[in-house]
């Protein structure tokens, strides 16, 4: 039997497809420079569209941009060359149609569908302060709720942007009365809900859990974002770095028959978690070394995203001229982040430059058995470390629940 094009591409890769870069542009926001796209790109979409400020990575979840979002935006294409011919299909396909040879069977018997995605997002300033619905709220208009967490990669924050501090939450204290009545006052200017709220600074190298329900307003660090397969959100702050928000944005992902009703909102907010007192201590994450991570064994391994049970993310930096096997007990998607080499058939880079619509070979995905039988590594530098970043679906085997608490 003739073999698709997906099962052509997994047997080619030994079980690792090769991914296109997705990059999203955000209307309301202004890009920050620092995910390697080419300056006289950032605007490729249009003005209308506003500046390309995100790269979604190892994605099977469309963008929700409104009206004009393009086909396809946000979805990974995966990369089949096949001698000077060269196709492209879509991660989200590819999963469809190779199922539990691709994301492991404990993952495909339960969602029929990579779950996660990440991202970088890359903003001059901050974001407003917005809120990504809990699994009972997004259900109501047909989405997902979403989790997601923050890293903050020390390769892709050369400059700290206009403001490198996020708002988490509200303080202790804070009364619904007040959140209630800065809802209200969307309409009329700067409705000022970060004045409930507590700023951070942000700290190149570390990252904070952000749960469903939580107030978050991210500062202008470049971030890496997993988080469960979901766009949605809600912006609650009218005014950020002098840019009004449109007042639409205040009820996306409301139902029809709930547009105008505050009530609504306030149900939105995980109340006990965004006044929690002790927020940074429960929600901030420093790296914790993975356990069977050996600098003697010419790599270090690094959890740095690990208290959701939704996903989790490592970074693992494979010293000069070294080679490892690296094993994974779960499917990941991976994107470099410094040096060069090769991972099992391909060679793998860290771009300096990207044009809008050209191949890279920086971002893979790595199937369940191919990451079980262990990835063979080599950093083909004598001075620079190999790094990259993965992420990972629900209930990763390899987290133990002490970590997430």
């Amino acid at each position: 039997m003739k073999k698709t094009t997906a099962e052509a591409a997994l047997e080619q890769g030994k079980g690792i497809l090769r991914l296109a870069p997705a990059w999203v542009p955000r209307s309301f926001c202004i890009p920050g420079r620092r995910i390697k796209l080419h300056p006289d790109d950032y605007y490729a979409l249009g003005g209308q569209r506003g500046g390309i400020d995100e790269r979604w990575l190892a994605s099977t979840t469309p963008a929700d941009n409104g009206p004009l979002t393009s086909q396809d935006e946000g979805l990974s294409f995966v990369v089949f060359q096949d001698g000077d011919r060269c196709e492209r299909f879509t991660l989200r396909d590819a999963v469809a149609e190779l199922g539990a040879d691709l994301i492991g069977t404990r993952l495909w018997s339960e969602y029929k569908r990579w779950p996660v995605y990440s991202k970088f997002f890359d903003n001059q300033g901050p974001l407003p302060h917005h809120i990504h619905h809990r699994p009972e709220h997004a259900r109501l208009v047909g989405q997902q709720g979403k989790p997601e967490a923050y890293y903050f990669p020390p390769q892709l924050n050369n400059h700290d942007g206009d403001f490198p501090y996020t708002f988490f939450g509200l303080q202790p204290g804070t009364t619904r009365e007040q959140v209630m009545q800065c809802l209200k006052n969307f309409a009329k200017g700067d409705n000022r809900i970060t004045s409930l709220s507590q700023a951070y600074r942000l700290e190149p190298g570390t990252g904070w859990d952000v749960p469903p329900g939580v107030l978050h307003a991210p500062g202008s660090l470049c971030t890496y974002e997993p988080q469960f397969a979901s766009d949605v959100f809600a912006m609650y702050q009218s005014l950020v770095n002098r840019q009004v928000i449109p007042e639409e944005l205040l009820w996306k992902d409301t139902p029809k028959d709930s547009i105008g009703d505050y009530d609504h909102l306030m149900a939105v907010i995980d109340w006990e978690l965004n006044v929690d007192p002790d927020f940074a201590r429960n929600r901030f994450m420093k790296p914790l070394p993975v356990g069977n991570s050996r600098s003697s064994e010419g790599y270090s391994e690094n959890w740095i995203c690990y208290k959701s049970s939704a996903f989790s993310a490592k970074e693992l930096t494979v010293f000069p001229g070294e080679t490892v096997a690296i094993r994974d007990s779960a499917a990941y998607g991976m994107i470099m982040m410094q040096g060069h080499g090769k991972m099992g058939e391909w060679n793998v880079e860290t771009p300096a430059l990207i044009r809008f619509g050209q191949l890279t070979n920086d971002e893979f995905f790595i199937s369940e058995s191919a990451a079980q039988a262990g990835v063979t590594i080599t950093n083909c530098s004598h001075s620079d470390p190999l790094v990259m970043l993965k992420h990972f679906g629900p209930d990763n085997p390899d987290l133990t629940c002490g970590m997430m608490k």
